[in-house]
């Protein structure tokens, strides 16, 4: 028997364990020091939304605006 490919459904009525709380989503303030994968360090010099919507990045050799959710980007 093979493994299903979609992963399991928590029913709400289960006595058994609780489905795991989703992480809470990356923010970002300007004056932040931040790393990405592909790009490396910068400095978060501007926030849309309060950081939760995109982030625009100082690396250095290059400013890049990147939208939410962050996959790649770390706080430092």
């Amino acid at each position: 028997m093979t493994n299903p490919a979609a992963p399991r459904r928590h029913l709400p009525t289960s006595p058994f364990r609780r489905a795991p709380a989703p992480p809470p989503p990356k923010q970002f303030a300007v004056g932040d020091r931040v790393t990405h994968d592909e790009y490396g360090l910068g400095r978060v010099i501007g926030a849309e939304g309060d950081g939760e919507i995109a982030v625009l990045v100082d690396f250095g050799s290059r400013t890049e605006r990147l939208p939410a959710p962050f996959p790649r980007l770390f706080l430092l």
